[in-house]
């Protein structure tokens, strides 16, 4: 298994598609957010539209992990991305990460986005782990995390100097039996 495919997943708000060059101006904008910058980005991180063209016009034809557009079903407007990564065949696992711009907030996407992409890497790509990690301050975040049936498994303490205070990390994840069990409970 590799990530050469790169579907688009529907849910009833959101649709996750690839990304193409033309979505670096949308996301500039989501990466220049106050708040998306607090929870992803190192303190020192230098983001240009040129690496942005670069690096989101040639997500598509990466096999080692698979970024999509997270879009507002209604509008179409991009409002966020999710992104498995870290793939280790050997494990049949992966990190995930998804950085939801403002537009993309407090309406219920993410939440949908998240259980879209693990779905489809539980119930398509066969894996049998997905992480992630959050800041302990990223309130919203693990929320959404807990929503879709990511378990704590620790904290790394005081793991980065952010805005000169130290920030926890919290270590979730989600097995493949486990999000069997959720998806099996919600459809009785």
């Amino acid at each position: 298994m590799d990530f050469s495919v790169k579907p688009v997943l529907t849910g009833g708000r959101t649709v996750l598609r690839p990304f193409t060059e033309a979505d670096a101006e949308v996301i500039a904008g989501i990466v220049e957010d106050p708040e998306v910058i607090r929870f992803t980005f190192e303190p020192d991180t230098v983001i240009t539209p040129e690496s942005l063209r670069s690096w989101y016009g040639s997500r598509s034809a990466r096999t080692d992990r698979l970024d999509l557009a997270v879009t507002d079903r209604a509008s179409g407007e991009v409002v966020g991305e999710v992104v498995l990564y870290e793939w280790n065949p050997a494990a049949r696992s992966c990190t995930f990460r998804t950085p939801p711009g403002p537009r993309g907030r407090g309406r219920g996407l993410g939440t949908e986005a998240t259980r879209l992409i693990v779905a489809y890497g539980f119930e398509q790509l066969g894996l049998h782990r997905i992480e992630s990690q959050a800041y302990a301050h990223n309130h919203r975040a693990l929320r959404v995390y807990e929503k879709v049936g990511f378990v704590v498994e620790g904290v790394r303490r005081e793991v980065q100097l952010r805005h000169g205070e130290w920030a926890d990390e919290v270590l979730m994840a989600v097995l493949d039996h486990e999000w069997a069990g959720l998806v099996s409970a919600t459809a009785r």
